[in-house]
């Protein structure tokens, strides 16, 4: 159902390099029914998929660890990240999306995933919507190496480490990586592991 506080949208492209940025102005109507002329901007880089693999008999989670620009640049001193396997979704349906990255980044073949809920992570500068999902595996499953796609210039280290070292990884701040904390709690909470 479309907001009726909301009027005069204009949209305006400030790069379209990577990905998109736009400049959204528009009226508001508050609570006092008044209208304000509000501007945001918007950065879309598509949605995307992420999963927390899981071994229930060993105890086990697989986890990524790979260099993150960003978080590089503020505050993260040497720019490496522990998260779950995650994508974007690329035109797939987020199944498809998310089996396919678990081989390219982890070299497991899964088939049975679990969408767990979706999510907006950052709602006022990022449009994308993140997929969550579970995915039971055993050590048979492991098909490749993983390390990501070589075109994407990816260059990541795959981590099968205890459930509980995982946790107590975001007890001491070594995973905090949004996704991957939600999903470990999720699994917490669950009782998966």
């Amino acid at each position: 159902m479309p907001n009726n506080k909301i009027r005069n949208i204009k949209k305006e492209i400030l790069s379209d390099n990577w990905y998109t940025l736009n400049k959204f102005t528009f009226e508001y109507q508050k609570d006092d029914g008044t209208w304000e002329k509000q501007s945001r901007e918007a950065y879309d880089r598509g949605n995307g998929a992420a999963i927390l693999l899981y071994n229930s008999k060993k105890g086990t989670v697989v986890l990524t660890k790979q260099f993150r620009m960003p978080t590089y640049v503020n505050g993260n001193d040497d720019g490496m990240m522990i998260e779950v396997c995650a994508g974007l979704l690329d035109g797939d349906a987020p199944e498809d999306c998310i089996k396919k990255e678990i081989e390219e980044e982890t070299g497991y073949k899964i088939e049975n995933v679990q969408r767990v809920f979706e999510t907006y992570m950052s709602p006022g500068s990022v449009t994308e919507i993140l997929y969550l999902f579970v995915g039971a595996y055993e050590d048979q499953m492991k098909v490749g190496e993983g390390g990501g796609a070589e075109h994407e210039t990816e260059n990541i280290e795959v981590m099968e480490i205890t459930f509980q070292e995982a946790l107590q990884k975001v007890k001491t701040g070594e995973i905090c990586d949004a996704k991957t904390v939600i999903l470990l709690q999720y699994a917490q909470i669950k009782g998966l592991l």
